[in-house]
């Protein structure tokens, strides 16, 4: 292997793997460095018992872009589905039969709960449909550069407004004022049910730390539906192998198990990395898809860091609060409400906005949540290869545990999350206990020691309405830090976290614009 590179890549997580193969396919020599030995990062997926895998600790591609993947020649290696994932909101046997969100019935599932609401849906999904014309070139483009007033950006500013001034003065003023509202209080002003609300509200809060009631999500929510498509058929892991297929084929070199343990400033820019093992690898340029809290407090220089560059970034707030749990089981257990009916794709653990405000509340006082909020996601109904013939993995994010557990987690409080978790499942799949041959728990705490997450944030950074517009610092918000020869590529810049591919793309367009 050469040491001498156009570019090294930190991190082999989707959108690393994304930069380099870019990078590789303008004709840039590209090497990317792995810490761990599996390339993916949160996005892998990995046996967590015998004879049965997961598809990636975040298991969602409903917002990765199209326009990506074809800029990658990705193509011929994924495919995508043709609808979007089924999303099932249980209720208890003898409160209602759930609700079944996607599959072209959502309608329909919501004329059960309220027949006005059905036609509020209507009107709802025609609203995110217009503004979706103006968020999606918004967000998946870099940030306008605010501060130079020769830049061209100025232009692109006034073209956004203009797209969203061409909805109509009425739209206009809606938007403005829906942005910075809480979820509970918009979409009470459209439905009436409070399962529907809490239904559609669900999406937005996972990973913020959040409730229903906290200013704000409104914009995640607005984003998240405006975003969402149908994802890939075996979700983050088959993005990972096609992106792996991508960049060496691309002739991106690969290292793993290997991680960077300083960024060098030799010649008094970004003139390399040093690994864990003393290795001193030469580069011109350095494209990080790490968490940017351990890039700019880690592994830059404390010399080369300003006084108030340090201190945004100490500020900028990566407080986990999610957890992960894999379950192995042995059959498909029958949801209560609706025995012996087709299983969803994923299950939405939580009824009301009470209850999601409860499991929020938990994180104030650095507890995890008693009832928390699950994200649930049945990958073997996809891709039945992934447990024995018959068998399911059940993929369940946790809402909310924190980072800062009082106290610190041990394996005591990781068995009690773990109850906890099967506990909140229970209530609407009671057979659940007698199907589970298998189980891994990952706490914020271990998410964060396994994937190099300072505070054990799944999506290197909050998505508050601050963090979104400037991510993750003015003086990084456009991909080129203030140290000249360091760029950003993951989650932690611009557009967000997620499976997206955007920032990947969009930092290593950065890198080729810089010379």
């Amino acid at each position: 292997m050469s040491r001498d590179y156009d570019v090294v890549v930190i991190g082999g997580g989707h959108n690393g793997l994304t930069a380099a193969t870019f990078l590789a396919r303008k004709g840039r020599g590209v090497l990317l460095v792995e810490a761990r030995p599996q390339l993916g990062g949160l996005a892998a997926g990995e046996e967590f018992y015998d004879g049965f895998s997961s598809i990636g600790i975040l298991h969602d591609t409903q917002i990765l872009r199209s326009w990506a993947v074809e800029d990658l020649g990705l193509e011929q290696t994924i495919e995508w589905r043709q609808s979007s994932l089924s999303s099932f909101c249980p209720q208890a046997a003898g409160q209602g039969p759930g609700l079944l969100l996607g599959k072209g019935s959502t309608s329909d599932e919501i004329a059960q709960h309220s027949a006005t609401d059905s036609q509020s849906f209507e009107d709802y999904s025609s609203f995110l449909e217009r503004l979706e014309g103006w968020i999606r070139p918004l967000v998946d483009q870099p940030p306008p550069d605010l501060f130079d007033p020769k830049s061209r950006d100025f232009l692109k500013i006034g073209r956004s407004a203009l797209s969203l001034r061409r909805l109509g003065r009425e739209t206009l003023m809606e938007v403005l004022r829906i942005l910075p509202m809480c979820t509970a209080d918009w979409l009470g002003e459209w439905f009436s049910s409070e399962l529907v609300r809490t239904a559609l509200a669900a999406p937005a809060l996972y990973e913020t730390g959040l409730g229903p009631w906290a200013p704000g999500t409104n914009a995640n929510l607005v984003l998240s539906s405006c975003l969402s498509g149908p994802g890939i058929v075996g979700g983050p892991a088959a993005l990972v192998q096609a992106l792996e297929k991508a960049a060496r084929s691309a002739g991106v070199e690969i290292l793993t198990s290997s991680a960077v343990v300083r960024i060098d400033f030799s010649t008094g820019k970004a003139s390399g990395v040093t690994l864990a093992d003393g290795t001193s690898i030469s580069s011109t340029a350095i494209a990080a898809s790490c968490d940017p809290k351990r890039l700019f407090l880690d592994l830059v220089p404390a010399e080369r860091i300003s006084l108030k560059l340090r201190t945004r970034m100490r500020n900028y707030r990566a407080r986990g609060a999610t957890a992960k749990v894999h379950l192995a089981l042995d059959g498909l257990p029958d949801l209560d409400c609706r025995p012996g009916s087709p299983y969803p794709d994923s299950l939405r653990v939580g009824t009301t906005l009470d209850f999601l405000e409860r499991a929020s509340d938990a994180l104030k006082y650095r507890r995890f949540s008693a009832q928390p909020a699950l994200d649930v996601r049945i990958p073997t109904l996809e891709s039945p290869h992934l447990a024995p013939e018959g068998q399911h993995v059940f993929s369940i994010l946790v809402h909310c545990a924190p980072f800062g557990l009082e106290g610190g987690w041990s394996e005591t409080r990781a068995a009690e999350l773990y109850e906890a978790t099967v506990d909140s499942l229970s209530a609407y799949v009671p057979t659940l206990r007698d199907r589970i041959v298998g189980s891994q728990v990952l706490t914020p705490a271990d998410l964060a020691e396994r994937y190099g997450l300072p505070e054990g944030h799944l999506l290197h950074g909050e998505h508050a309405l601050d963090q979104l517009v400037v991510r993750p610092t003015p003086e990084a918000a456009r991909y080129r830090t203030p140290l000249e020869g360091l760029f950003l590529c993951g989650s932690g810049s611009h557009p967000g976290g997620g499976i997206t591919c955007a920032p990947g793309h969009l930092g290593a367009a950065a890198v080729l614009t810089s010379g």
